[in-house]
């Protein structure tokens, strides 16, 4: 954390003072934005987004990409938005990189760079960079797990039916029929892949999902689900995007593998939905200690030791999270159609909160 409180120090005391002085008095957002471009070095990433001498030059992406996020931290709705107010704002649109307003783009070209950085996982990659680098290093206390609905403006995907299953014999098998197997549930197929094999069996289409609310109610939505692993400090660390009809639980271990590339902490944290041997066995397999609601599944709930409650009510940090993102960095205004898009347009968010969150750990 050292390099890190010195990149701190120099934004506060060498930076701002210098801009300061060239664009006037910064607000608090913009302060925040800075702080953000600075931790996370977009001009890294946009080698694969340079012209590379073919057909028409397009337009410098790398102003693009600052906007994406200050889109994200000013929590616009829409891009027209965006540009509407960085035309009338020279120490915003001067921090992105142009210098005149005749300078930005038009929307449409915002469209097609945004289509290529979700292609490319811009954002995704940024995040993991920089939370590697800025978070990895310490050793953390808990990881609260859990999920969130994303409501989105597409058509839900029907699923296809199931063939019918074979009808069972009843009863012991006999003498000359071969023993029966029964049939490994998704969890355990999934302790015996890797991080991309497990992704890559999530659905990810746009569909229906219900959930049952805080009050009892039974709730649905069309859209997606995004699943999220955050550490102290409300700290956004693996994010997986689902289909809104896909379990909690179903996307546990590969939210656990993720997590364990970037960063070490000592107890998983989650809820009722993710109580399955499984999900215990590989967070103990980790080296993690899970902490894990009990189910009860009509049976008699189990409580937690008193110790264990203590610690477990740590896990409202994912609740903060999924609430500030919604709430302040663009995640109730998903605009953009295709789980690709989506995922780019909620990472912009979490990346801008996650360094947001990292500053107001070191400072």
């Amino acid at each position: 954390m050292n390099g890190l409180r010195a990149v701190v120090y120099s934004i506060q005391r060498r930076l701002f003072p210098s801009l300061e002085e060239e664009l006037g008095a910064l607000s608090e957002k913009e302060q925040n934005f800075v702080r953000v471009v600075a931790l996370v070095e977009v001009e890294r990433f946009m080698a694969p987004y340079r012209w590379q001498w073919l057909g028409r030059k397009p337009e410098d992406r790398l102003p693009m990409a600052k906007a994406f996020i200050a889109k994200a931290l000013w929590n616009f709705p829409t891009t027209r938005a965006l540009l509407d107010y960085v035309g009338k704002c020279p120490s915003l649109r001067r921090l992105c990189g142009w210098e005149s307003a005749g300078e930005i783009p038009s929307e449409a070209t915002f469209s097609r760079a945004f289509a290529a950085f979700a292609q490319g996982q811009l954002p995704q990659k940024i995040h993991a960079a920089m939370i590697g680098h800025d978070v990895g290093p310490k050793l953390m206390g808990h990881c609260s797990r859990d999920a969130t609905a994303i409501e989105a403006r597409e058509k839900p995907v029907k699923k296809e039916p199931k063939p019918p299953a074979p009808a069972k014999k009843r009863g012991r098998p006999g003498k000359d029929e071969p023993p029966r197997v029964k049939e490994p549930t998704k969890l355990t197929v999934q302790l015996g892949r890797t991080l991309e094999e497990n992704l890559a069996d999530l659905r990810c289409v746009c569909d229906v999902g219900c959930k049952r609310n805080s009050q009892g109610y039974q709730e649905s939505w069309i859209g997606y689900k995004l699943h999220l692993d955050c550490v102290d400090g409300d700290i956004p660390v693996s994010a997986i995007l689902t289909s809104a009809s896909v379990h909690d639980s179903q996307a546990a271990i590969p939210l656990a593998q993720s997590t364990s590339q970037l960063v070490r902490h000592l107890y998983d944290l989650m809820d009722a939905a993710y109580d399955a041997p499984e999900i215990r066995a590989f967070s103990m397999q980790l080296g993690h200690v899970p902490l894990i609601d009990h189910n009860p599944r009509g049976g008699e709930k189990r409580e937690m030791a008193p110790a264990e409650k203590r610690r477990f009510a740590e896990r409202s940090t994912s609740e903060r999270v999924n609430s500030n993102l919604k709430d302040n960095f663009g995640g109730s205004f998903v605009r953009v159609r295709g789980a690709t898009k989506v995922m780019c347009h909620l990472m912009f968010g979490l990346l801008a909160l996650a360094a947001i969150q990292i500053f107001h750990l070191v400072g």
